[in-house]
């Protein structure tokens, strides 16, 4: 039992070693690139979302020129 107790003491000190802070700073710059990814995301994001307001804009400008233009020729042949 005392075996055990001093094994699991063993083991307790070697993992409080491994959090060393050479761990704590790449835990620190996964961090900071993960978080440098989400605001990358955001931006692509807005942009294209702002490309598919652009791109639905001019469809519907398409559209309107095209209904202007069968109107037009509808009146013409009437």
């Amino acid at each position: 039992m005392r075996l055990a107790l001093i094994v699991s003491a063993a083991a307790v000190a070697l993992a409080a070693t491994a959090c060393s802070p050479k761990t704590e700073s790449h835990t620190a710059a996964a961090a900071d690139q993960a978080g440098a990814a989400s605001v990358s995301a955001a931006h692509d994001t807005a942009r294209n979302i702002d490309a598919a307001a652009d791109n639905s804009q001019a469809a519907a400008a398409k559209a309107g020129r095209k209904a202007d233009a069968a109107a037009n020729a509808a009146a013409r042949t009437n």
